[in-house]
């Protein structure tokens, strides 16, 4: 079992795939060079003004530790953050364990997801 965190946006109006981009090009590098776990991301299917991003630890402290990794960094605070946190309006998490057989699904139906995309 894995602890699972999911964070839902709203984002101010119009600026959905400009987060997206931001996303994919900048924030995602910066949680691969850390070894931060992100299982799932990308705009919801109800609207493209909302967004999701689904993060796996490996409990409460590495959740804690990842974190603060990534957001005390240089890299993040003169990177993409200030662009990331003008975009969002309202943003909620919510974390809950998962079995490492659901992570792994969970992951591959986002891969295929935007491969289609």
């Amino acid at each position: 079992m894995r602890l699972v965190e999911t964070l839902i946006y709203s984002l101010c109006p119009g600026t959905g795939a400009e987060f997206h981009k931001l996303v994919c090009e900048e924030s995602l590098p910066i949680h691969q060079s850390i070894d931060m776990d992100v299982v799932d991301f990308g705009q919801s299917e109800h609207h493209p003004d909302a967004y999701f991003l689904v993060r796996a630890y490996d409990n409460l402290d590495h959740l804690n530790a990842s974190q603060e990794a990534l957001y005390s960094s240089d890299t993040w605070r003169s990177g993409p953050r200030p662009a990331i946190l003008q975009r969002i309006v309202v943003s909620l998490k919510s974390m809950a364990w998962m079995s490492e057989a659901a992570i792994e699904e969970t992951r591959l139906c986002g891969i295929r997801r935007r491969r289609l995309n």
